[in-house]
């Protein structure tokens, strides 16, 4: 039997993301998807003894357009969830396949020494991450 060589989250995690203050409008977010071209925004940290939070494109279809809420009116700390379940960069995307079964995730930030390095979600978990040669 082949011993299956171990895939770690930081083989997979992306740099796909950027960072925004919770106070920004949903709008505001919206523009910073388009035009940084990410699949995630994570909010930054308010303080020291904050949590970061994410604000996923699934959030604001189900909690601002399906509610017919006004994106110029709604912030991203309204929408947002926090705080967020971040998994470490050695992790093996086994076990980050299974937290995210566990606790219903589709996407996480990755953090070293409780920095954002990246995120990573299922696409790359299964596209990067299953298939080895």
């Amino acid at each position: 039997m082949r011993e299956r060589k171990v895939i770690r989250v930081q083989d997979v995690m992306t740099n796909d993301f950027a960072m925004v203050d919770g106070l920004i409008t949903i709008k505001a977010a919206i523009e910073v998807y388009k035009a940084r071209q990410v699949t995630a925004l994570l909010v930054n940290k308010r303080h020291e003894d904050d949590e970061y939070g994410i604000l996923l494109l699934s959030d604001i279809a189900k909690k601002v357009l399906a509610q017919d809420r006004a994106p110029e009116r709604i912030n991203v700390y309204e929408v947002m969830t926090k705080p967020v379940i971040g998994v470490d960069p050695q992790m093996d995307v086994r076990y980050c396949a299974r937290l995210f079964d566990n606790f219903g995730l589709a996407m996480a930030p990755v953090l070293k020494s409780g920095e954002v390095v990246g995120v990573v979600g299922y696409n790359q978990i299964v596209l990067d991450g299953l298939l080895t040669d």
